[in-house]
């Protein structure tokens, strides 16, 4: 008996590439890979289904489950993790200098419900008292072309909500004044769904970012020891009804994909004299080391499995309920393949 095959669309990472590009291959499955930005990518999946197995937002899924919506069963393959709310854009004639002066002002977002836009809002609340009802929001995505569109969102009661004319978008109203801040921003990403293309937060755009990155990261990092997970892995209910074996095989393939691309970056790294000082860099963006530290390559910032990541899992799926984004608080048990609870 051959193996089964099945459609898989994914944001290229380097924890995943193995398998996007056929290096490592599930047990008994043939994938038909797609790459895709994620923003189309979950328009896309989400509204119309197009993928059986998919990388998925962690808020949309959320959503999705708390109201009712089971189409899709999640396993616990985190494939991107970032400190979403250092990236805050601020104009510099804004007078905003401090997270708690973004209350009255008018915030940009590409989607009021995306991942990044809700760990940036409860890190804002939980870390600077920041309440998200004290701003004025205008969110970039028409709701044809959100997410939320298939998730069933609405502005949660007390948020006051407009979307940006389908003639200008956020990085325009930005440099015209018509914002103050954006809460996230996607500009020149060349998918279906996001229109910005100005280059903001440079040297003579006028819109600088609020935090220090590095050090904000670092700190958020030391202080909690979260580092937010944005998207998971998701296979279609009827995939997952119908070859129950191939998802601990599809998590063993990712599981592996991680493994390679770890030791590689380790062996890498221990023939050149510094890591790289990348703004991106995770290693340095935690604070574990310095840029000319080897030891701490070492620590697995990108845990998969529930067991290693619950806290983390269970303070998304708090701010999701206290944003009013989901209908009510969400158990791990509902949104993971029942066996993937144990690992």
């Amino acid at each position: 008996m051959g193996n089964i095959e099945l459609s898989l669309a994914i944001n290229k990472n380097p924890r995943s590439n193995p398998v996007l590009s056929g290096r490592v291959k599930p047990q008994g499955i043939d994938l038909r890979c797609s790459s895709l930005h994620a923003s189309e990518l979950f328009w896309r999946q989400l509204g119309y289904q197009e993928f059986q197995v998919s990388e998925m937002s962690m808020s949309s899924l959320l959503i999705a489950r708390s109201n009712g919506i089971d189409t899709w069963v999640a396993l616990p393959i985190f494939t991107t993790r970032r400190f979403f709310h250092t990236g805050v854009l601020v104009r510099e004639d804004s007078g905003i200098t401090e997270p708690s002066q973004l209350a009255g002002k008018r915030v940009g977002v590409p989607e009021y419900q995306q991942t990044a836009a809700l760990w940036a809002r409860g890190i804002l609340q939980h870390e600077y008292d920041v309440d998200p009802k004290s701003m004025h929001w205008w969110m970039e995505r028409p709701p044809e072309k959100s997410h939320g569109g298939a998730t069933g969102f609405t502005p949660p009661p007390g948020i006051d909500l407009q979307y940006i004319p389908a003639n200008t978008d956020m990085g325009e109203m930005l440099q015209t004044g018509e914002l103050d801040a954006a809460l996230h921003y996607l500009a020149g990403t060349n998918n279906l769904v996001d229109r910005s293309s100005a280059p903001l937060g440079e040297e003579g755009s006028g819109v600088r970012y609020l935090f220090d990155h590095r050090t904000e990261s670092a700190r958020y990092f030391q202080k909690t020891g979260f580092f937010p997970i944005n998207h998971c892995v998701v296979v279609r209910k009827d995939v997952a009804e119908k070859y129950p074996w191939v998802m601990l095989n599809l998590y063993s393939a990712f599981l592996e994909a991680k493994q390679i691309e770890a030791a590689e970056s380790l062996a890498g790294s221990a023939s050149s004299t510094a890591v790289s000082s990348s703004g991106l860099d995770p290693f340095l963006d935690t604070g574990l080391i310095d840029a000319k530290t080897q030891q701490a390559l070492r620590t697995d910032l990108y845990p998969y499995g529930v067991i290693d990541n619950r806290h983390i899992l269970e303070t998304i799926a708090e701010y999701s309920f206290e944003q009013g984004l989901s209908s009510r608080k969400l158990e791990l048990s509902e949104i993971f393949y029942p066996p993937t609870l144990e690992l």
